[in-house]
């Protein structure tokens, strides 16, 4: 099977990211194919059930009338924007966006206006990377990190219920928020110092063990889907350090996690389904090859590999 051949043949959104980072192809081409994330397939499909308020599915977290007698949504505006900035979609085709949702949108929580944030670390880190991605003033939301840390250098979700320690969940994407906000923006030093905070929380793990007994934290660390939403897996937290350009040697026993799931043919395997309402979807069903958990793994072996 020629992998990379099969990667290519993927929609826009899946494609260009497979000619730059694993075909080596030039700008030319792969920003050509980042171009028609806005015109074609998945993400033209986003961008044509947004609202005239600027949201999708009339809320911010649910959609308008969730009572939550069903699994998770993923159609609201915060997943939808997740989607189309991890796709790579222009910022510029959602031009005006950041002023309508400051206008329009509240969180389910309170009521707060939707780039203050709320309370939930998760929903706070995806607020920041699409606050700095669509140009909305988000840096109270950065500094609430620094301030929302726990001792043990992470974060934690249940922390407004009093929790006091840790969860690699709420860890991983407090980090990816801060990478994005320190991308962007170059950071401050006191958000800095929360994110390498964050990154040792984890990196003290291995990326998947108790810190008390060394033992994996439960069987899903080395679970792997696609869409990820806001789970956790060695998959997802490696993606991140290969995002951050952070190898570090803890990472090796999750690194050979990774490589240990991967096919005969050089695929990997979607393991589920998050259940949840959905717009349509992106990739295949469980126990088949995943062209985007193939992609990301990929990148991240060649990336841990070629450090030498």
């Amino acid at each position: 099977m020629d992998v990379l051949a099969w990667l290519r043949d993927s929609d826009p959104a899946l494609r260009w990211q497979v000619e730059r980072d694993l075909a080596g192809e030039p700008p030319s081409v792969w920003e050509a194919t980042r171009a028609r994330v806005a015109s074609q397939g998945f993400g033209a499909r986003l961008l044509a059930l947004q609202d005239p308020d600027g949201q999708w599915a009339g809320g911010a977290f649910f959609p308008a009338g969730f009572n939550g007698g069903e699994a998770q949504p993923w159609t609201a505006t915060t997943w939808t924007l997740n989607s189309l900035r991890e796709w790579g979609l222009d910022a510029s085709v959602l031009r005006g966006t950041a002023a309508l949702l400051a206008e329009n949108s509240q969180w389910e929580y309170e009521n707060l206006p939707y780039w203050d944030g709320e309370v939930d670390c998760c929903i706070n880190a995806w607020t920041l990377a699409n606050g700095v991605w669509l140009g909305a003033d988000v840096a109270g939301i950065a500094d609430w990190f620094v301030s929302h840390r726990l001792p043990d250098g992470g974060w934690n979700c249940e922390w407004i219920e009093g929790a006091t320690r840790s969860s690699v969940h709420s860890t991983l994407n407090s980090l990816k928020g801060l990478l994005a906000f320190e991308t962007a923006t170059g950071g401050t030093a006191d958000t800095r110092a929360a994110r390498l905070s964050g990154e040792e929380y984890l990196l003290e793990r291995g990326l998947f063990r108790r810190l008390s007994t060394g033992e994996p934290i439960a069987p899903w660390v080395g679970e792997f889907s696609y869409p990820i939403r806001w789970y956790y897996d060695v998959l997802n937290a490696a993606s991140y350090f290969r995002d951050a350009d952070r190898p570090d040697p803890r990472m090796a026993d999750a690194i050979e996690l990774i490589r240990a799931a991967r096919q005969p043919d050089g695929t990997w395997l979607q393991t589920e389904r998050h259940t949840g309402r959905v717009w349509f979807e992106v990739d295949v069903p469980p126990g088949e090859p995943s062209k985007w958990l193939t992609l990301i793994a990929t990148r991240v072996l060649t990336w841990w590999d070629a450090r030498g």
